[in-house]
């Protein structure tokens, strides 16, 4: 396999940062203060992914759900200037420029032209990115060039026997990996790139979703291995029963309460995830957001709905996106 050798600590992995809360406070999905008063804009500029999770289905014209991996439209770098422009002149509290997908965000190029030129616009935003890390090793340097100061990595487990059940393939450097060899590709760049970044003063927010009968025992496993790596603060999100995994039963508020307090003892917890559309606009706090089931009150016809862009949505659906 090529994949890059994980580069051993001299020390402390942990990045000696003064206030990585205080580099937050302003930062809706990592501050749960921040999460009630200041907004976020996800620009949906990243179509393209280069692993299967088994939970995972992506949409590129879905204006209904609300869940990583959806969009009603994928734009360009120059298109998504102009929404943030708009977004902008709507909703003042907007603090945070992310790119999450619908793919994943570092295969595609568009996500860096994007943030070099927002970078260049909108300096005072803080630049924000979600990836599976599988190209994060590779690619550290670009986005410490563009102004990446907050880092998402979706980590669902760091043993292979557990890891093997959750992807179904990763294609790196032209070669599609299957099964255990798949997960041990993907899992070292995602480690690897988390110590990295880490290391360069990036404040680190770690998602693992919560798979009942599968990774549901191993959390505080993950959570250990991410705090060493300089990891900030963990974000369990329950899975939303898709694709291979359609049949399995979500976990219960109840369920997920417990992996979060187990987890707790170990790394701080964010609680307030909304599983945030990849073309997210507004304050998390204020929109109502959730995938409706029958275990909430969300109403569907709210799901995500900002309250600045009820009359009238900056992103509309113009015709499908054929993707690659």
């Amino acid at each position: 396999m090529n994949v890059p050798q994980a580069i051993e600590c001299k020390g402390s992995c942990i990045p000696q940062i003064q206030d990585l809360a205080g580099k937050v406070a302003e930062h809706p999905c990592y501050s749960k203060d921040a999460h009630f008063k200041f907004g976020r804009i996800h620009v949906p500029v990243a179509p393209r992914c280069n692993i299967q999770c088994n939970y995972c289905t992506r949409k590129f014209a879905c204006p209904n759900e609300n869940r990583p991996g959806v969009t009603t439209k994928v734009i360009s770098p120059d298109e998504a200037v102009v929404t943030i422009r708009q977004a902008i002149e709507k909703e003042p509290r907007l603090k945070i420029l992310g790119v999450a997908g619908p793919g994943d965000a570092l295969e595609n190029p568009a996500t860096l032209e994007t943030f070099e030129k927002a970078g260049k616009a909108f300096p005072f935003l803080t630049r924000c990115l979600s990836t599976n890390g599988l190209l994060l090793p590779d690619m550290i340097d670009d986005i410490d060039r563009v102004g990446i100061t907050t880092l998402t990595i979706t980590i669902n487990a760091v043993d292979p026997d557990v890891g093997a059940q959750i992807y179904s393939h990763v294609r790196y450097k032209g070669k599609t990996y299957r099964g255990r060899e798949a997960f041990q590709v993907l899992n070292r760049n995602q480690l690897e790139g988390l110590r990295q970044a880490a290391m360069r003063g990036m404040v680190i927010k770690v998602n693992s979703v919560l798979i009942p009968g599968v990774n549901d025992r191993h959390l505080v496993e993950v959570a250990r291995v991410v705090k060493g790596l300089g990891a900030f603060i963990l974000n369990v999100i329950p899975m939303i029963p898709l694709a291979k995994f359609a049949h399995i039963i979500p976990p219960s508020d109840e369920e997920v309460n417990r992996v979060r307090d187990e987890c707790a003892a170990v790394i701080q917890q964010f609680r307030h995830c909304m599983r945030c559309r990849a073309d997210a606009i507004g304050v998390p706090g204020e929109e109502g957001c959730g995938t409706p089931d029958e275990r909430t009150t969300v109403d569907a016809e709210k799901v995500c709905s900002p309250k600045f862009l009820q009359e009238k949505p900056i992103l509309r659906v113009e015709s499908p996106m054929e993707t690659a």
